[in-house]
């Protein structure tokens, strides 16, 4: 076996592991509706027997696997606690404030910009876009259908509105995704998304009053949203004094609190609602926090909404990561990554086209892989040592992944966000996509920004000194790691 500094990976070789797994990734889920996570096994597979069969030993494939893993460790802790926080605050009667007061606001004369704004508080409140266009959404389409506005434009509205939430909330797990695979502060890279996805969603509010100035004079049926608020109304404690929980947490981001304390503190705030404010048995409180809320009101979209939450409602997220930080990891150790961002490097040489093609290669994986977590995970591996090459911060590589990533993926017909929202919404892609207003200027504006430098965060000499610190005592403990293993 030769030496590990020895190997030279080739691009042509380096590129198969890849295609392998798009094209399992294609089969698997276009076709027999499956999960990402055997295709990402099978090429994870694929590139260790490359790697084994350019010289690499088993120890070092293996510790490359062990690496992704723990590269992923904090993310993975911190979607753990948004499974707490989740359950603790639908309990809590929380959510449920924060979307009896949203539904309020419908008024018929604004309707696309009012059902894109409730969409996008929900979402912030519960992390979920689907679970929030599975019921708001589905809500707004026969309401919004009902005043004579095409299906298209109400779906591009919900899902823009829905994506914001997604992309902004603490609790959603793509975000979570992109900042821990980064390895960036969670409120640190939401802030930082500000500058890309405030003003698309602007851009999306106008475009929505000017779009449905024409429908104003149309009657509203409320007779849905009138169901929604009295079963709210009935099964939980609404209070405005609810929505001091969330702004806690608002207010710890503020003053610079770490994510995992503030999030925790926001678990605790919401079990004591729960018990306290909402009259639940402690048992059952407790519970929650793991299994998740549980709730039979008779109402459908209600159900529907608030039957989530809990650390096991995060077991898809948290396995698929640890999946693909193994097949990430083993192309990270065997240089078949570094290989593939050479390629790119060769055009993308400046710091604004580097996240420039980072948006571009997130979009092209939702794209090819038809999966919006493997299109955060991939390339956030693949340009994270490209970024510190050339001293940029870590928040600009996690806000180009979720520029060009999560907000992309309802816009790809086969990808899961595109087949579910046909599905839940029964709008073609195509059809809405002109209407998803914010999923296509997000990109358009991140890209454009790149180019003309705007808000690019370098790192500062200190943080590059604390980072090589922190550098240093990984590489002791990934020696200390391996030796253990090879003394097993």
């Amino acid at each position: 076996m030769k030496k590990h500094q020895e190997i030279h990976t080739p691009f042509f070789l380096a590129i198969i592991p890849l295609l392998v797994m798009i094209t399992a990734m294609a089969v698997t889920i276009i076709k027999f509706g499956g999960s990402p996570h055997i295709p990402l096994l099978i090429g994870t597979a694929t590139a260790a027997i490359i790697a084994w069969r350019l010289g690499y030993k088993w120890d070092d494939i293996e510790e490359g696997a062990y690496k992704g893993i723990r590269l992923a460790l904090p993310a993975i802790l911190i979607i753990i606690l948004v499974g707490m926080i989740i359950g603790s605050w639908i309990g809590g009667g929380i959510v449920a404030t924060m979307i009896f007061y949203g539904l309020k606001l419908i008024t018929p004369s604004l309707f696309l910009v009012t059902i894109c704004m409730i969409c996008a508080i929900v979402t912030l409140a519960i992390g979920s876009s689907w679970s929030t266009m599975g019921t708001i959404g589905v809500a707004g389409m026969g309401i919004g259908m009902s005043m004579g506005i095409p299906a298209a434009m109400v779906a591009g509205a919900v899902i823009s509105g829905s994506y914001f939430g997604d992309k902004m909330s603490p609790l959603s797990d793509t975000t979570n995704l992109a900042a821990g695979i980064t390895g960036t502060d969670l409120f640190e890279h939401i802030k930082h998304m500000v500058y890309t996805t405030i003003p698309g969603l602007l851009i999306a509010l106008i475009a929505y009053f000017f779009l449905g100035r024409k429908f104003g004079g149309s009657a509203v049926d409320s007779g849905e949203i009138n169901a929604i608020l009295s079963t709210l109304d009935s099964n939980f404690t609404i209070s405005p004094w609810l929505l001091l929980v969330p702004l806690a947490v608002v207010v710890m981001v503020a003053k610079k609190v770490p994510a995992m304390p503030a999030l925790a503190i926001g678990v605790f705030l919401g079990w004591v609602c729960h018990v306290i404010v909402q009259g639940g048995n402690i048992g059952d409180a407790v519970n929650t926090l793991h299994d998740g809320f549980a709730i039979s009101t008779g109402n459908a979209m209600v159900d529907d909404l608030f039957n989530r939450g809990g650390i096991d409602s995060m077991m898809f997220t948290v396995s698929l990561t640890i999946v693909a930080m193994v097949f990430g990891g083993i192309m990270e150790q065997v240089g078949m990554l570094q290989s593939i961002v050479n390629q790119i490097l060769k055009v993308a040489r400046s710091a604004g086209s580097l996240i420039a093609a980072t948006v571009v290669s997130a979009f092209f994986t939702n794209v090819t892989a038809s999966e919006q977590y493997i299109s955060i995970l991939l390339p956030g591996r693949m340009y994270a040592k490209a970024y510190r090459d050339k001293k940029l911060h870590s928040k600009n590589l996690s806000r180009a992944l979720e520029d060009g990533g999560t907000i992309t993926s309802p816009l790809v017909p086969w990808n899961t966000c595109g087949v579910f929202i046909l599905a839940t919404l029964a709008v073609h892609p195509f059809a809405y996509a002109p209407y998803a207003i914010l999923n296509y200027t997000v990109p358009i504006i991140s890209i454009i920004m790149a180019f003309l430098g705007i808000k690019i965060e370098y790192l500062s000499d200190e943080e590059i000194k604390a980072l090589e610190h922190k550098e240093a005592l990984q590489l002791k403990g990934d020696q200390a790691a391996a030796s253990g293993t090879a003394t097993i």
